[in-house]
């Protein structure tokens, strides 16, 4: 195989989409070295795939069932070698906007030889799109975080975390069965997802769905708190005097 070979993963929930691309990538080879190592209907697909097959580039559609396009390129940069994406898209022309603002490519459907040849030419000289730039694209909020294990991509599903709690430099994801290490900023995941989790520590957000309710201690020194009662695990979490508040407001919805 030769060194210079285009590597890419095709991404489309709709088969015949994937069977375009395949047959526009075998009429862009006589130009373009091209293998198409695979293809996947959605982005967890993708992600696994990608894990056992590296690719160069990903041409992956925007909305899919289960994870779409945006949020698959987002995890993608936990690769030890994250590929160039370019997204397929069926958007209004005035919704492209946000990616010719952000300097990202795409490649409107129908997707033209030409067009695809042009795009295909560029990737060498392109890099991952930055996580700023993906969170400024119009896409459905992430269902899933991501964390780096043994070298591995493992998706968390949102539904499955009970609380995310800063500690020193990363954050731990609880779920009832296990805990994640996770690299990112409690501040920017409590913006991002502030209708499903609520703060109760400076340094802790609790899932609004796992929790049974609140209850009163009283500690060695005799000063009483509330700690959060929680679905899924034993344990509890002290609520901060700042944070006194969700007691009344939190506790009213899971008692209604």
């Amino acid at each position: 195989m030769a060194e210079s070979m285009l590597r890419v993963l095709l991404v489309d929930d709709e088969a015949p989409a994937r069977r375009r691309l395949r047959d526009l990538l075998d009429d862009c080879g006589s130009a373009l070295p091209i293998q198409v190592v695979g293809e996947a209907q959605h982005g967890r697909e993708a992600l696994d795939l990608l894990q056992s097959a590296p690719a160069d580039l990903v041409l992956t559609d925007i909305h899919m069932p289960d994870m779409d396009g945006i949020e698959l390129a987002r995890h993608l940069l936990k690769l030890s070698h994250p590929p160039v994406v370019i997204f397929t898209t069926a958007f209004h022309e005035h919704a492209v906007q946000a990616f010719e603002v952000n300097a990202v490519d795409y490649l409107m459907k129908p997707v033209r030889v030409q067009r695809l040849l042009g795009a295909l030419q560029k990737v060498p000289r392109l890099k991952p799109v930055p996580a700023d730039k993906l969170a400024q694209l119009p896409a459905s909020a992430r269902r899933f975080l991501s964390v780096t294990e043994r070298s591995r991509v493992v998706l968390v599903p949102l539904d499955d975390i009970v609380y995310l709690k800063a500690e020193l430099t990363y954050i731990t994801i609880r779920t009832a069965q296990r805990e994640y290490l996770l690299e990112e900023s409690l501040t920017k995941l409590e913006g991002e997802f502030g209708s499903r989790f609520v703060r109760v520590h400076r340094n802790c957000l609790v899932a609004r769905d796992h929790i049974r309710g609140f209850e009163r201690r009283v500690n060695d020194d005799g000063d009483s708190h509330w700690e959060v009662l929680l679905n899924s695990v034993t344990e509890t979490l002290p609520v901060s005097r700042r944070q006194q508040v969700v007691v009344r407001d939190v506790g009213r919805d899971t008692t209604a």
